[in-house]
């Protein structure tokens, strides 16, 4: 199949720039140092191209993405980074063969993994984004009711979110420190193999975490591209020119192709003006029928607005997959 085939906008992923972000993270962050963070991607078979360069445990964020990597027999080490009311159908996958660690915060989300059919949790810990966690200092209270309840505590996680985009490297790694030490203290209470945090603008410098949830570094996107980072642009959403003016011309890809929290799409040889529901206006104008790939400004929820990756090489369509870990 040629690139001129691919009905437009659809996801295009570069089959050489994904094997060396693999490989140039994989040298990085070897084996278990790297527990990828599948909500990136959804898709499972490139989930096995990240388990071949070594690394077996997998970061989930949904139940969905759970079900999906085991039925794909990746199943082997999985963390649900998210806490959970109701996980029966987590409970189900365990009893069928599965490991599924599940994140909790509160005495709530440790009786619903224990009376869920969950063995093992983690302690999701506040290290400064306001979002999930519980205070550094109650964490051990937390870890103690899990046990109570008859779990296995296998460390904590923090997730230093507010940290991993700030474009100044010594602003990033300052914080990052100060958000480690919320998390160690944590540790130090809570005991556990595992300190789980990270993410692809913290990955080289978090050198407290045991393993870094990056995700992003697969595919990348225009918000991580400004941090400098060893990754290159491997995503592209290809839309197709509609419409031409003198000044300006028409993709048909927009605010339903891409994660618009970051910003517009780039553009490589042009600008992107503005997107509206279904297109994309960009300068300079071009001909109708010339493709243009978009770089999305972030990758996640970009991957969930669509159904499949075309991996590429060249002009050659080499490979489609299902993004099949979308939904919930």
């Amino acid at each position: 199949m040629r690139l001129s085939e691919v009905e437009t906008p659809a996801v295009v992923v570069d089959a050489d720039a994904l094997d060396r972000n693999i490989a140039t993270m994989a040298a990085a962050l070897p084996g278990a140092r790297l527990r990828p963070h599948v909500k990136a991607h959804k898709c499972t078979s490139l989930a096995r191209r990240q388990a071949v360069a070594g690394h077996a445990g997998f970061t989930c964020a949904t139940i969905r993405e759970c079900e999906g990597m085991a039925a794909a027999g990746l199943g082997q080490d999985l963390l649900l980074a998210n806490e959970v009311l109701d996980v029966r159908r987590l409970g189900r996958l365990i009893a069928a063969g599965a490991r599924v660690t599940v994140a909790v915060d509160s005495a709530e989300t440790v009786d619903a993994a224990a009376d869920g059919g969950v063995r093992e949790v983690v302690i999701d810990v506040n290290v400064g984004l306001p979002r999930c966690g519980c205070p550094p200092e109650a964490a051990a209270g937390v870890a103690d009711l899990a046990r109570r309840r008859g779990l296995q505590v296998r460390g904590v996680m923090g997730y230093e979110g507010h940290v991993v985009g700030l474009e100044d490297a010594a602003e990033r790694a300052d914080q990052c420190r100060t958000a480690m030490e919320l998390l160690l203290a944590a540790h130090s209470d809570v005991g556990g193999e595992l300190i789980s945090a990270g993410g692809t603008g913290t990955y080289a410098i978090n050198t407290w975490a045991t393993e870094i949830q990056a995700g992003s570094y697969v595919l990348m996107d225009t918000a991580y591209g400004r941090l400098g980072l060893p990754f290159e642009q491997a995503a592209f959403v290809l839309a197709t020119v509609i419409s031409a003016a003198p000044g300006w011309a028409v993709g048909n890809a927009g605010l339903k192709a891409f994660g618009m929290d970051h910003g517009n799409p780039s553009l490589a040889d042009g600008t992107v003006l503005f997107c509206s529901d279904e297109h994309v206006t960009v300068v300079p104008s071009r001909p109708v029928g010339d493709q243009l790939w978009l770089a999305p400004a972030h990758i996640d929820p970009t991957m969930a607005y669509h159904e499949r990756i075309y991996l590429v090489a060249g002009d050659t369509v080499v490979d489609v997959w299902p993004i099949d870990l979308r939904g919930w």
